[in-house]
């Protein structure tokens, strides 16, 4: 079995209101949602020595019977949420944090009663000002109450087989990872490397904080993975989620699914 899983929660499309509504290809068209962008949504799952390693957490969307897509995915696994020891927090958007909590009946609890939650310092307190309608507030006051909370700042390293990085790019404390099971060098670089083509055809974007600072770091992280074997994850790719760089006969890398 894979190390690493996709736990994918589904297509959509995001307007300037930044409502991310469910596009299915075989019944919407993408005309229809003029100046829209359209992405899927990856939080991904990690078997390592100390227990399962959770990349970002999703939209929080759950079933008819009111249970997180999140849960659902890991226990189609053959998992239980306790056995998350980790949510590594790229940042806080709401498309990324939204499965941090479940809400029953209005009444939020922690997601994962059992984890750590690992979030930059920075990006809590400008979650929490308000600065843009990206973040949820409601979420981190769950957060906040549970104890699972672990405010980290700048590089460092979570345990042997974790450790983070400072990026800034997408928000001014977006972090990336790197959890390396001695097998696989996992890299996770959130919204700041959120999809494949974007190795390839890099570009500053209007969303990003400091878009030419991500565009800079995709560089870097091709240039030190590539030859490395890092294996990407990402976040909103529609193409290949899990993917692994591959030597050309023109000695350049591409990147292919590791499916």
């Amino acid at each position: 079995m894979a190390l690493a899983h996709s736990l994918f929660e589904g297509s959509f499309s995001v307007d300037a209101s930044k409502k991310f509504i469910p596009f299915d290809p075989t019944i919407h068209r993408a005309l229809d949602r003029p100046s829209s962008m359209f992405i899927h949504v990856h939080p991904f799952l990690i078997e390592t020595s100390d227990g399962l390693v959770l990349c970002d957490t999703g939209l929080g969307l759950t079933d008819l019977d009111g249970e997180l897509l999140l849960h659902k995915n890991i226990k189609k696994l053959g998992y239980e949420t306790k056995d998350v020891k980790y949510v590594l927090m790229s940042h806080l958007h709401k498309d990324h944090a939204g499965g941090m909590v479940s809400f029953d009946e209005g009444v939020g609890r922690i997601a994962f009663p059992e984890a750590e939650y690992m979030v930059q310092r920075g990006e809590w307190e400008d979650a929490y000002s308000g600065i843009n309608k990206s973040y949820r507030t409601e979420i981190f006051d769950v957060v906040q109450r549970s104890g699972n909370l672990h405010l980290i700042e700048g590089d460092g390293i979570i345990n042997k087989e974790i450790r983070y990085n400072l990026s800034g790019g997408h928000t001014q404390y977006h972090q990336t990872f790197h959890i390396d099971t001695g097998e696989k060098n996992y890299f996770f670089g959130g919204d700041v490397l959120p999809k494949p083509e974007e190795i390839f055809q890099n570009y500053s974007a209007k969303y990003d904080f400091d878009g030419l600072r991500s565009k800079e770091l995709r560089k870097d992280y091709w240039k030190e993975g590539a030859p490395n074997d890092w294996i990407y994850l990402f976040y909103h790719s529609k193409t290949i989620a899990i993917g692994i760089p591959e030597l050309q006969d023109d000695g350049r890398y591409t990147i292919i699914n590791t499916k």
